[in-house]
């Protein structure tokens, strides 16, 4: 074992998070569901959503067989819907390909929508003990400060780089704790910013740390303005309901029910006449709000239209709820928000 895992190893067994969920089982299903969620998105964040999913999809044959609409309304709110579509997706594949039996290759489990290499050596070694490295951000992170690997980790050169050394790393025995350790110590100690070094036990090997480096590396991204977007959502009211129109499940909040949307240069009630066939009066508009991705900024106008005519037949991405429903519906977060504010307004 080398001297790096044996050290890991010992501080995660005193330092390290024990009690966590998905900790508390070997079930494949369960572990793959967590690392899922862990994708981007911080433990704290992933907990509550976590014990819900789990409780309303407890097997993998209960997530196959559920409506996609009610598989996104249990992930409304922690972000990169793909994630859950393509959980959704891949559990119906495991029942088609695989008899609802998780499989324990490490390369066919690869071949499951949603799941690269890391995600799947996380999963063979909490659900199968086998013998494999995970190089999600946190372990990149250390490991480039460990050896003072320069360039931005996202570089194919140095993320190659970084596999060897992952892999040169991982020891024969205690998997478990070794993987669990890199993830810990990425997390809690070795972090992104203000990392705890003084209370570090990898200090006489870190390069970084001899170096004096340890906030230069891993080298960030080269930095871009983020372009910003602007985009006018449609608040068709009537009867205390509103109107709701199911995004395209390609794209952002993709699979999503959201509100009809139209540029920021169209006309709210022509459009609505126009493009949906609804009669209706603009109401006041409501304040600009503003929502941040991964590589853009979104301008949102949330013009509120009263229905003053018919309602005519709606094609089937579409729907009536009333604000309390559409308040608990698969919605993005800033579309929720703005319903929230609607309702409060009296809406």
């Amino acid at each position: 074992m080398s001297v790096f895992a044996d050290k890991l190893i010992a501080w995660q067994q005193v330092h390290g998070r024990h009690d966590l969920p998905w900790q508390q089982t070997r079930d494949p299903y369960a572990v793959w569901v967590s690392e899922i969620m862990l994708q981007q998105t911080q433990v704290s964040a992933v907990i509550g959503y976590y014990d819900r999913f789990m409780q309303r999809f407890p097997t993998i044959a209960s997530l196959a067989e559920a409506d996609q609409d009610e598989v996104m309304r249990h992930w409304s709110g922690l972000g990169y819907y793909s994630r859950a579509r393509n959980l959704h997706h891949a559990a119906q594949t495991i029942m088609r390909e695989h008899g609802g039996v998780f499989p324990t290759d490490f390369d066919t489990i690869q071949t499951l929508k949603g799941i690269g290499r890391s995600t799947a050596a996380a999963i063979s070694v909490f659900a199968f003990n086998q013998r494999q490295t995970i190089l999600d951000g946190n372990v990149k992170r250390v490991l480039a400060r460990l050896y003072a690997v320069d360039g931005w980790p996202g570089l194919p050169e140095v993320e190659k780089k970084l596999w060897h050394i992952a892999e040169a790393l991982l020891p024969d025995d205690g998997l478990p704790a070794y993987v669990q350790g890199l993830m810990d110590f990425g997390a809690t100690l070795c972090t992104r910013s203000k990392p705890r070094c003084d209370g570090c036990p990898m200090q006489d090997q870190c390069q970084a740390y001899q170096q004096q480096r340890v906030a230069q590396l891993p080298a960030s991204k080269p930095r871009k303005a983020l372009p910003e977007k602007q985009v006018t959502m449609l608040m068709i009211v009537d009867a205390g309901e509103i109107l709701l129109e199911r995004r395209p499940n390609k794209g952002i909040w993709g699979g999503l029910w959201s509100l009809p949307e139209i540029s920021a240069t169209q006309i709210a009630v022509p459009h609505a006449q126009e493009k949906l066939g609804l009669e209706t009066e603009a109401l006041e508009v409501l304040p600009v709000l503003w929502h941040s991705f991964t590589h853009f900024k979104l301008e949102i106008t949330p013009q509120p239209l009263q229905l003053t005519g018919r309602r005519p037949a709606l094609p089937p991405n579409m729907q009536w709820l009333s604000l309390s429903d559409a308040i608990g519906a698969a919605l993005p977060t800033p579309v929720r928000t703005l319903i929230k504010a609607f309702k409060q307004l009296g809406g």
